[in-house]
């Protein structure tokens, strides 16, 4: 990689509140589930992490944080609600701080996307269930009222104020991939006739109301991100248009940094891994060029990056100030230290596959062969790029028994 390519990557980066990330390099959130039984982070999130921010990343977000201990979207979520915890959250902070490095929460609400084993009665914005198989997994949620409403954005703020208290150098709202938030954008499953529905003007409104929420927690000098989809990929769902009026939107209320993804658990477009990969090129780029064209405020884009060269390409060609990166650093963490000495990288992310479509899908195989390598990262470990796919199913079985292939995700 030439000298100009690799500057692109290793410019610093000064958000709008005046917080500076050393470099262009952008870890994407992805669900560790290392929390314990109490939901509060553990001795592996440090390792996790510390591993992370040695390897030279310049901002790396957690896994979903959730704001409510009763409204999990995974077993062994973190929940990040009360004051006791700070001192755990501090060493999970204080450890992915290293090397000058950022190091922000993702703050989220499952909404009805949260499994019948860990939710009996879910909320969202309207009760509407899944359809097809999924509704065996997923109750049908509660249509939430004004004071539910209120309450959550509350959680949202709180959860942050306590990321601050203990240290995180900032935050990212969740308003993506079908959770709860997202579930509000969406006229799909935002079949509200008051002032939280309807119209697009309408159904931003619960996630403007926690970006001014948290805000005002946090103060102007705090980083505030959004993860936002560019469309949820359903007929009569969320689309690039809505999606470019909500980036305006936000953009206006000042957030620090707007990490573009795209799709929900039901057409989960985000988790393709390899159809874009292949081609070279990133999901959601030509959006990502739309709303880097339409404001002022500093655009992540994540999804399919394998090769140095496709990450300065999309920096040159869309105008994207970082590179959101995901499953490549798990298996390699050292991936940008490796990049910014002047390597030309390709990452060794390839399909999983048993060889058998429906174990591959009872073992939700392209999320736990994942989930056990951070698990290597967390106890001190390296990584095993070309571990077998049989080996994960067993350890992840092991780990958490018949809880680990329940319906976990929509």
């Amino acid at each position: 990689m030439n000298d100009t390519a690799r500057s692109l990557l290793d410019t610093p980066l000064t958000l709008p509140c005046g917080a500076t990330i050393k470099n262009r390099f952008f870890k994407s959130a992805m669900s560790e589930i290392m929390g314990d039984d109490e939901n509060r982070p553990t001795i592996s999130l440090n390792r996790l992490y510390e591993r992370w921010a040695e390897g030279g990343t310049g901002l790396l977000v957690t896994g979903n944080v959730m704001v409510d201990r009763k409204a999990l979207g995974e077993p062994r979520n973190v929940v990040l609600d009360r004051e006791e915890d700070i001192p755990a959250l501090a060493a999970w902070a204080e450890n992915g701080k290293k090397n000058n490095t950022h190091i922000w929460v993702q703050l989220n609400h499952p909404g009805r996307q949260s499994p019948k084993f860990l939710s009996p009665q879910p909320v969202a914005p309207s009760a509407i269930p899944y359809s097809s198989d999924l509704r065996h997994a997923f109750n049908t949620p509660v249509a939430l009222n004004e004071e539910g409403i209120q309450d959550i954005i509350g959680k949202f703020a709180r959860s942050a104020s306590l990321c601050k208290q203990a240290g995180f150098t900032g935050v990212q709202i969740h308003a993506a991939h079908g959770y709860l938030v997202s579930q509000f954008l969406s006229p799909l499953y935002n079949q509200r006739d008051d002032r939280w529905g309807g119209s697009l003007e309408n159904r931003m409104r619960f996630l403007l109301e926690i970006i001014r929420a948290v805000r005002a927690e946090v103060g102007p000098e705090y980083p505030v991100g959004v993860k936002l989809n560019s469309s949820d990929f359903k007929t009569k769902g969320f689309t690039e248009d809505d999606a470019f009026e909500v980036v305006k939107a936000i953009a206006a209320e000042n957030v620090d940094l707007i990490e573009i993804s795209g799709g929900t658990y039901e057409s989960p477009t985000m988790m393709d891994g390899q159809r874009n990969a292949e081609k070279s090129r990133p999901f959601f780029i030509d959006f990502a060029q739309r709303a880097v064209a339409g404001v002022a405020t500093p655009v992540v884009l994540t999804g399919g990056f394998r090769t140095s060269q496709a990450m300065t390409d999309a920096m040159a060609y869309a105008g994207i100030a970082m590179v959101g990166i995901g499953r490549p650093l798990v298996v390699d963490p050292d991936m940008p230290k490796k990049i910014l000495s002047g390597e030309s990288y390709q990452s060794t992310v390839r399909p999983l596959t048993t060889g058998f479509p429906f174990i591959d899908r009872v073992a939700m195989l392209e999320i736990t062969w994942y989930e056990n390598q951070m698990r290597y990262l967390g106890e001190g470990k390296e990584p095993k790029p070309h571990e077998g796919v049989y080996s994960t199913v067993f350890k992840v079985f092991k780990h958490m028994g018949g809880m680990a292939f329940k319906r976990r995700r929509a």
